[in-house]
């Protein structure tokens, strides 16, 4: 039997729990029971496991824990389960009991506390990059190649017609997305104001963790910060999902009108791409999309990726369902091994649909997937980078040029 203190810990809804009927339609879409056939690490499984405990019919071993802190939360079994199980409410509430229970490694514990400071985060990213063209820093492999020396490059709006989100590594790592989705979205007609440093991190990884109370309080800044009616649009696919929550991690009717603005950009240029004027729309490059599990699974928004690409490229799928390609927020830095088990599978689909379709740009609307791909010498643009150099020149793309995956690209 479990100690009472555990079974209070947990606390999760007894109706959501025994929602799942044990079907296993969920289980080709998990990522983790793909990797290792092992129930326990498939989602009836920690459902089984969640169950037991709450009921007290089992102990908080170190099973349970594996179990638990294993699950890379891509929620693909939500969009393939029949019942509705929520998945995601359920381990999310797992995680929260763990975070508890067992405190996170000081090294993610420090990362997270950095991401709510963007001056900080900024100032060491810059001495980071410094060093890595000195060589005098070791291969940090969750790190890109080249940190960026600068931030972004267009001038900053007081006003815009929209508001684009920043967040916070994004921000400091990737501005060049950033730049090329106001280039692109000011073509259209309207204008751009950044959410910036003042608005800073959406909180998306610390609820990941399992840090409910931290990942609320970052929520209730983001709204104060972002007071008015404009759209709030998001070019990452991981905080996109998050803000798109808020109303329900709060529960308050402000929380919930704000998640109402929030749209990923793709959906935003979704109803406006026909009106884009491309520069030059022959010999149309193949592109392979990997799909975010929180732009796929979470916020159901691949389609618009599919419709706002098909304007300036030819889409070319990886036909794997969205599985998750194993970055999944911190999860890379806690489970290295499954999480380069989950890349390492998805980096050779990706060189055998570009050796079969002759496409050599791939793209992913998420940090973390480009990241974590980078990694394993893919070199992953945004799509919207692909979107503003087809605006800008033929053959030109905003941020990066394409680079083949089966050839050798560093991630650089």
């Amino acid at each position: 039997m479990s100690s009472p203190s555990y079974t209070e810990l947990l606390d999760l809804d007894s109706d959501s729990l025994t929602t799942c009927v044990a079907c296993g339609l969920c289980l080709p879409h998990c990522p983790t029971f793909r990797l290792t056939g092992d129930e326990r690490m498939s989602p009836r499984g920690r459902i089984a496991l969640m169950l037991a405990l709450q009921t007290g019919e089992a102990a908080c071993d170190d099973e349970w824990y594996n179990s638990m802190e294993t699950c890379m939360q891509c929620r693909g079994c939500e969009a393939a389960c029949p019942a509705g199980v929520p998945f995601g409410e359920l381990i999310s509430g797992a995680r929260a009991a763990i975070s508890d229970a067992r405190p996170l490694p000081l090294h993610l514990r420090i990362g997270l506390w950095a991401l709510t400071r963007p001056r900080l985060l900024l100032t060491g990213s810059r001495l980071v990059a410094l060093l890595q063209r000195l060589r005098m820093l070791p291969r940090v492999t969750f790190l890109p190649r080249r940190l960026p020396l600068s931030g972004s490059s267009l001038p900053r709006r007081t006003e815009g017609d929209v508001i684009l989100f920043t967040g916070c590594v994004m921000d400091v790592w990737q501005p060049e997305v950033h730049d090329a989705c106001e280039s692109v979205i000011e073509v259209t007609g309207s204008t751009v104001l950044r959410s910036g440093p003042r608005t800073g991190c959406c909180g998306a990884l610390h609820e990941h963790a399992g840090l409910h109370d931290s990942a609320r309080e970052l929520a209730e800044h983001v709204i104060a910060t972002l007071q008015g009616d404009q759209q709030v649009l998001v070019d990452s696919a991981g905080c996109g999902a998050a803000l798109k929550a808020y109303g329900d991690l709060l529960g308050t009717p402000e929380a919930k009108v704000f998640s109402e603005r929030v749209l990923d950009v793709h959906e935003w240029l979704a109803e406006r791409s026909d009106a884009l004027p491309l520069a030059d729309v022959s010999g149309r490059p193949g592109v392979i999309v990997q799909d975010p599990c929180h732009l796929r699974h979470v916020q159901d928004a691949h389609g618009a990726v599919r419709q706002v690409l098909g304007h300036c490229s030819e889409v070319v799928e990886l036909n794997d369902d969205g599985l998750c390609c194993g970055a999944g927020g911190s999860y890379s830095l806690l489970q290295p091994v499954m999480a380069t088990a989950a890349r390492d599978r998805k980096v050779e689909l990706i060189r055998d649909v570009s050796a079969r379709s002759g496409a050599n740009i791939v793209v992913s609307a998420n940090p973390g997937c480009s990241m974590h791909l980078a990694t394993a010498g893919i070199e992953v643009l945004h799509p919207i980078q692909v979107l503003a150099g087809m605006l800008a020149s033929p053959g030109e793309v905003v941020g990066g040029s394409p680079a083949g995956p089966a050839g050798g690209a560093d991630g650089r």
